[in-house]
């Protein structure tokens, strides 16, 4: 493969909400989307139209032996992450992987070697640490703006369908509240104060078997703390903060998106205030990052390493152990 960055060639695999999302994003930068790929050819003929893509396969092994793409986009049901990847890999293709990267931390470390093996960029699509307010949370918490920082907390409750055969509900489908929407928040706290070094879970599962409710607490190095909780049964503020000694940052709701935040002294007083400005949603902000990475010759993001990415997995799998949710196929 020939790489063409910057302005490198992305094909899009799965045709579902969150490829519509990134798709118009990118459309929004500028960006090559030169295919998609579908396991329906109405489907993907829908899409192109739709996105004014020339290139149309109906099949995802189609797409990613297209020599005219350099960059796959996977943005299928959890449990087929891996392996779509792995073939998009396995043709030369830098792929960028819808989060949660994969169901689990083996399948995630698969990628991993095999990306590195093969020399291509194997990245997650946790979109919201490229977000421009993201960005400066943490220029803020590296500068000692906050002091010393003890605590983190973020929130992601949503009230989604009950329906035993909706995507969230159905185990089959990597389904539950942790992997569709903890995975936001325990990749933001991890973030702001790095890896745990105990991991508490308690959680309320479904008729399904499929989680509903997950809490956490987390002990970070240095003994700083972190909360999270996430819920698919009902909606929550959706905010998220960062204590420190000297202040603490608010972030407004939702602060996953494209938000506002303020820094605030002990005393009330606002030292910073934020507010985001973003085309559209914002998702393009990753596939920028991700060809800038590969423009100039690297193969890791620094913002989320994907040894980071592998160990966060590792984190959702003990949460979903602590909680009793396997899926088919693990030990």
């Amino acid at each position: 493969m020939t790489d063409t960055s910057p302005g490198l060639r992305w094909g899009i695999l799965a045709t579902g909400v969150i490829a519509n999302t990134f798709t118009a994003d990118l459309r929004t930068a500028g960006l090559d989307v030169r295919a998609v790929g579908s396991r329906s050819a109405d489907g993907a003929r829908a899409f192109a139209d739709r996105f004014d893509i020339p290139r149309v396969h109906s099949s995802y092994d189609d797409l990613v032996a297209d020599d005219d793409i350099d960059i796959v986009y996977v943005a299928t049901p959890h449990p087929m992450h891996a392996e779509n990847a792995l073939r998009a890999i396995e043709q030369g293709k830098h792929v960028l992987v819808e989060k949660a990267f994969t169901l689990n931390a083996g399948e995630a470390a698969r990628v991993r070697d095999a990306a590195a093996a093969q020399g291509v960029l194997g990245m997650e699509a946790m979109w919201t640490r490229y977000l421009p307010h993201m960005v400066r949370i943490r220029e803020i918490v590296a500068s000692g703006m906050l002091g010393e920082v003890h605590a983190a907390h973020a929130d992601h409750s949503r009230r989604l369908p009950s329906d035993p055969a909706h995507r969230i509900n159905a185990l089959e489908l990597g389904g539950g509240a942790l992997l569709d929407l903890g995975i936001y928040p325990v990749s933001f706290v991890w973030d702001i104060l790095g890896a745990p070094t105990s991991i508490s879970a308690h959680g309320r599962l479904g008729e399904t078997g499929a989680d509903t409710e997950v809490a956490t607490v987390f002990t970070h190095e240095g003994g700083a703390v972190s909360t999270t909780l996430s819920s698919s049964r009902a909606a929550g503020p959706v905010t998220a903060y960062v204590t420190g000694t000297e202040a603490h940052i608010e972030i407004d709701a939702s602060w996953y998106e494209a938000t506002s935040f303020r820094v605030v002294r002990p005393d009330g007083e606002v030292i910073e205030q934020y507010a985001s400005e973003v085309d559209g949603r914002g998702m393009q902000y990753q596939a920028l990052a991700a060809e800038r990475i590969i423009a100039e010759g690297r193969r890791d993001s620094e913002v989320l390493p994907i040894a980071e990415t592998v160990a966060i997995m590792g984190g959702l799998d003990e949460i979903r152990r602590q909680i009793g949710v396997r899926y088919a196929g693990e030990e």
